[in-house]
């Protein structure tokens, strides 16, 4: 079920800093607390292929969403530990060696499961055991959610574990929407930052149309 247009969870979660500090971050008051859009991303595990390449997409693109007044979070549901003994780990060895933004650790999954993001194939009961099993890896998908000042979610996406984020796009879409709150406008397909927009009423609709 979307959550686009309505605000995001409010729940602490454990987080860990570059330098190795233990955290308690609460995304919703990351973004209205500091009155900055947030992209919060995540990706399955630590240690694995195609996560540590987003995750430096990400960071190679941090000056530019500091630019937006947007703040960068990661996540997964590792714990602390292996999130900083990823962050020292060497890049040429498949780390995240000079990463500097937050990461999450929903170890416990009480986020992540509100957000409804695991892949939990399916759940049973088992009488022997008296307790659930869950089919499934229990990580996330790569999710990404964008969140504007006020705490609202204004995109989500996500993606199966093999596909990989576009970054640009998250930049196009804080364009996008810093526009529209800026403007009034509305953002028409394969809008970017510099191009025409439209008002929301037939006649701009249909000039843009005609001109484009």
């Amino acid at each position: 079920m979307s959550l686009v247009g309505k605000k995001f969870p409010s729940i602490e979660v454990d987080a860990i800093s570059e330098m190795g500090d233990n955290l308690k971050i609460n995304i919703l008051e990351e973004a209205t607390k500091n009155n900055k859009k947030v992209l919060l991303f995540w990706y399955p595990k630590d240690f694995t292929f195609v996560c540590p390449t987003e995750l430096h997409a990400f960071q190679a693109a941090l000056p530019e969403f500091e630019k937006r007044n947007t703040i960068v979070i990661g996540a997964s549901c590792d714990t602390n530990e292996v999130h900083f003994a990823w962050l020292n780990t060497p890049k040429d060895n498949g780390g995240i060696e000079g990463v500097t933004y937050p990461i999450l650790a929903d170890t416990n999954r009480n986020l992540s499961n509100i957000l409804g993001i695991l892949d939990i194939e399916s759940t049973s009961y088992s009488d022997e055991t008296d307790s659930i099993i869950v089919e499934g890896s229990n990580v996330t998908y790569r999710a990404t959610y964008l969140i504007d000042e006020t705490g609202k979610i204004f995109h989500e996406s996500v993606n199966d574990m093999p596909l990989g984020r576009n970054v640009k796009e998250f930049l196009r879409l804080v364009d996008a929407y810093t526009h529209v709150q800026e403007k009034g406008e509305v953002c028409p397909a394969n809008w970017e930052d510099g191009k025409e927009a439209m008002t929301a009423d037939r006649i701009s609709t249909a000039e843009y149309l005609s001109a484009n």
